[in-house]
This record gives C-alpha cells, structure tokens and sequence, in this order.
C-alpha cells in the first residue's frame, strides 16, 4: 500500500486548506483511513480517522474545524481545516490500517500557519 500526502502549505490565521492523500496498491482489505501530524517538538498525534462505513471521529482538539471525508472511487482521503490556528501548524500524516495490524503511512505534508 502506497500513500501520496498533498496539499501542505502556508496560510493565515482562521484561514482553510484542504489536504489529499492518495492511496494505491493493495488496498483491499483496509478496513480505517486516518490522519496525523507532528508539531514542532511535539511526538505524532492523531488528528481524526474515518472507518470503512465513512463514520469519522475527531480528536478534540480539532473538532468542529476539521472534516475528514474520502473518495472511493479514487481511492483518496481528505482532510478539510477549517478555522486554523498557528497552534496547527505541523507536519501531518495520512495512515491507513489495513486488517488489524498492518499500517502504512505517507509521507507527510506541511502546514504552516501564521499569525
């Protein structure tokens, strides 16, 4: 399974960006679509995932201002920001989890948001 994180960039204060993850290769079987992301100087945290019935839930700290959503037919996640925070600011990461232990990740896009 092949990840292809896009969309990272540079955006103000309560401004939006929306990121992409391609996912290809051997996706049967992926049962849990996530997000990610690494502030500086902070370890990896989750930011929210979405399940193979397109139910998403949302870490707390992102809820309400985040949307996660996917495309089927393409085989690509989204992660729509709403309302960022310099606090946002991060490296994130799309994960799949594909049975029960079988993870792959992206690459990693960055955001950077300012004040």
């Amino acid at each position: 399974v092949q990840l292809q994180a896009s969309g990272g960039g540079l955006v103000q204060a309560g401004g939006s960006l929306r990121l992409s993850c391609r996912i290809s290769g051997a996706i049967r079987g992926i049962t849990r679509r996530s997000w990610y992301r690494q502030r500086p100087g902070k370890e990896r945290e989750w930011v929210g995932g979405i399940t193979q019935e397109n139910s998403p839930d949302y870490a707390d700290s992102v809820k309400g201002r985040f949307t996660i959503s996917r495309d089927s037919a393409k085989n690509e996640l989204y992660l729509q920001m709403g309302n960022l925070e310099p606090e946002d600011t991060a490296v994130y990461y799309c994960k799949v989890t594909r049975g029960l232990r079988q993870f792959y990740w992206g690459q990693g896009t960055q955001v950077t948001v300012s004040s």
